[in-house]
């Protein structure tokens, strides 16, 4: 099976292929930089130098949230149009599990996150036997302060993993003491060879159906909701007032 894994989830870029259980390419970058204009002339390349083309694919495996809103969409879009072009199916990976991943031979619980900015982040709580990855909590959106008592609670060991982890070091340290445990900086980017090995085990999807998982709305829809809850209000008003005078 040759699978194609694709994340724009994040500020890192990541690409793998892979034929079978061996990885015959993986790119990743960590630079600031628009994905929708750099993904797939890297998608391309990483093609030619792996002597593959996409009409060898059997699977694309994606990495599909929680994570930035454009990022995410990014890889999706390109991921439902390749297979759709294609006619082969969609698997979708948590972006957190694909990044706790790189903590499986850790004894204690694993916690990967991203920034998810005012004092939140995208979390969740996973375990691994050394090989088997497997998740204790849902994937979700908290207030860093309130996660970290929450894992303070267990009194477990906790390997946080990401990026983003020296944004909440000291938070950690605080509540957790010598039970926090940060991964070293070679581990701190999700790899997308570890993302496409997890999607070969996931749910096939037609790239029709499948959606991605953001945790919450983009701050633009919110706006737009809270408008439209605004207005609404408004025309209750307009109609009690008018009613009162009639």
């Amino acid at each position: 099976m040759k699978v194609l894994g694709i994340d724009t989830s994040n500020t890192p870029l990541g690409l793998a292929l892979a034929d079978g259980n061996v990885v015959k390419g993986e790119w990743i970058t960590n630079v600031k930089k628009d994905h929708s204009l750099r993904a797939m002339p890297a998608i391309e390349s990483l093609f030619r130098q792996c002597g593959m083309a996409p009409k060898d694919l059997d699977l694309i495996v994606v990495a599909k949230g929680p994570g930035s809103y454009t990022g995410v969409r990014i890889g999706v879009t390109i991921a439902k149009t390749l297979a759709w072009s294609l006619g082969i199916p969609i698997a979708g990976v948590s972006s957190l599990e694909v990044l706790a991943a790189n903590g499986r031979c850790f004894s204690g619980l694993i916690v990967p996150l991203f920034d998810a900015r005012r004092g939140h982040i995208y979390t969740g709580l996973y375990h691994s036997d050394g090989s088997v990855l497997r998740q204790l909590e849902p994937d979700q959106l908290v207030v860093a302060d309130e996660w970290a008592r929450r894992l303070g609670e267990r009194g477990e060991d906790v390997l946080f993993i990401g990026a983003d982890v020296l944004l909440y070091h000291e938070l950690f340290q605080r509540v957790l003491g010598g039970r926090a445990h940060m991964a070293p900086p070679s581990l701190a980017l999700p790899r997308p060879s570890e993302l496409v090995m997890l999607g070969k085990e996931k749910e096939r999807r037609n790239a029709h159906t499948f959606v991605p998982d953001y945790l919450r709305l983009a701050e633009a829809e919110v706006k737009w909701l809270a408008k439209q809850k605004g207005e609404r209000n408004d025309g209750d008003r307009c109609t009690i007032s008018a009613n009162d005078h009639s």
